[in-house]
């Protein structure tokens, strides 16, 4: 079976990092929490459910019960079709994505088909924002500074939902996710903390 990030130096990371920097977690979303969260199953399946609902009080009526009941079918039976094939594309989703905390930055490995690296240093964070979710699953959203702009299209799902004028990339659905907004915290104070030191280019020239 041939692995399409084969050539990654890193799990996740388009090239070795730099001297200095060190990887303090890496993960992927929960498959099921992403399905349930980012494509919205809940209101897929209750959508569906009133769909056969109302079919089976028009027929009700006019027919036997077995009758009504057996015209209603279809809908949930294309209902569970669309959950199955949104479940497996929540999946696949998950599996393609590696998220990464290092102690200089945010890196985000995402999309099955395009896939695409963000790396997002802490010193171009605003915030970061934490969203629980269900079974201890959450989501760490990030507004970036500066005039970096991300497509909302391009790297949903993993963004907070609904922020479109400034897209916010997100560590969606990840498990223990309180302890890794601490982690980023901590890390992102560290690393705000220490100075950062330019030499004008005729000291570097002299050199």
């Amino acid at each position: 079976m041939h692995d399409d990030f084969d050539q990654e130096p890193i799990k996740g990371l388009p090239e070795l990092p730099p001297e200095g920097e060190v990887i303090l977690w890496q993960g992927r979303p929960d498959w099921r929490a992403l399905a349930w969260q980012s494509l919205s199953l809940p209101w897929v399946i209750g959508y569906f459910v009133v769909l056969a609902l109302w079919r089976f009080g028009a027929a009700v009526d006019l027919m036997p019960l077995g009758q009504a009941v057996a015209v209603s079918m279809p809908f949930l039976i294309l209902g569970a079709i669309v959950v199955a094939l949104l479940t497996a594309f929540a999946a696949i989703q998950a599996w393609a994505t590696v998220y990464t905390v290092t102690n200089r930055r945010v890196a985000m490995r995402i999309g099955a088909a395009l896939t695409v690296t963000l790396n997002l240093p802490y010193r171009q964070i605003a915030r970061a924002d934490l969203a629980m979710g269900r079974r201890g699953t959450g989501t760490i959203a990030f507004d970036t500074l500066g005039d970096v702009q991300f497509s909302y299209v391009m790297t949903w799902p993993h963004v907070r939902p609904w922020r479109m004028k400034k897209t916010q990339p997100a560590l969606r659905c990840i498990p223990d996710a309180e302890r890794i907004a601490r982690l980023i915290g901590e890390a992102a104070e560290a690393r705000i903390s220490q100075p950062e030191i330019r030499l004008p280019k005729q000291a570097i020239a002299a050199e």
